[in-house]
């Protein structure tokens, strides 16, 4: 089950995801925050892992009435579970936490190495105390937090409602390929490969954006409305 669950997802042809919506990411923030209330710690600084952990973080200020929040930026995940072969740090922190005892926050473990590298990275500037926390925490991560409101132990790709729009662009992306599908082929492989269930309205946004971008093109046969990658020959 362990070799199973560390199965890299970029690797994988298809893949349950999970859809949360923010009132479930808001209920997971306040059990998170009764777990850091529980254990007695009291951050000075709270600092949230960019992008994903943007709104946990608030999440967390808010709960705890706190006011100190700042941020720094890893990019390891892109969109739709598409990994970088290593987690970089993209934006430094901009304030002095030297002596401080800090509380890092981000949305998931799912390799563990965000987290890694950020506890690595602020080590280096000398806080007193380094505690991480997250909504969620898969077992398969190689980074343990020390909060997390809920263990996750079969794996699968959780879209977060701060990131959804962005996910199912890549995940069309993914679909298309160097395919020519109609809006209705796109909506069925959605379920089959991804467990999602996207509306046709919903789609044809997200088709248009990536047309204005250049990513995709339209063709229309007469009888279907079809789309391609961008500059494909049929």
């Amino acid at each position: 089950m362990a070799a199973a669950n560390k199965y890299p997802p970029a690797d994988r042809i298809s893949f349950k995801c999970d859809l949360m919506g923010f009132r479930e990411a808001h209920s997971l923030a306040k059990t998170l925050v009764k777990k850091i209330k529980d254990s007695g710690y009291l951050p000075d600084i709270i600092i949230a892992i960019g992008r994903g952990g943007y709104v946990p973080a608030r999440f967390v200020c808010d709960f705890l009435l706190f006011d100190d929040l700042t941020t720094i930026k890893i990019e390891h995940y892109k969109r739709a579970a598409d990994i970088q072969e290593t987690a970089k740090l993209k934006f430094p922190l901009s304030v002095d936490i030297h002596g401080k005892k800090i509380l890092v926050v981000d949305d998931v473990t799912d390799t563990g190495k965000t987290l890694s590298l950020a506890v690595e990275y602020l080590k280096c500037l000398e806080p007193a105390e380094i505690k991480t926390a997250v909504l969620q925490h898969k077992i398969c991560s190689d980074f343990v937090p020390d909060y997390y409101a809920k263990k996750i132990i079969k794996w699968r790709w959780i879209v977060y409602p701060w990131a959804a729009y962005e996910d199912l662009v890549g995940f069309t992306e993914k679909i298309i390929g160097d395919r020519t599908l109609t809006p209705m082929q796109i909506c069925d492989e959605f379920d089959a490969s991804y467990s999602i269930t996207i509306k046709q309205s919903d789609l044809m946004e997200i088709l248009e954006d990536l047309n204005k971008r250049g990513g995709i093109e339209c063709i229309d046969d007469k009888e279907n409305t079809l789309w391609r990658k961008a500059n494909v020959s049929k």
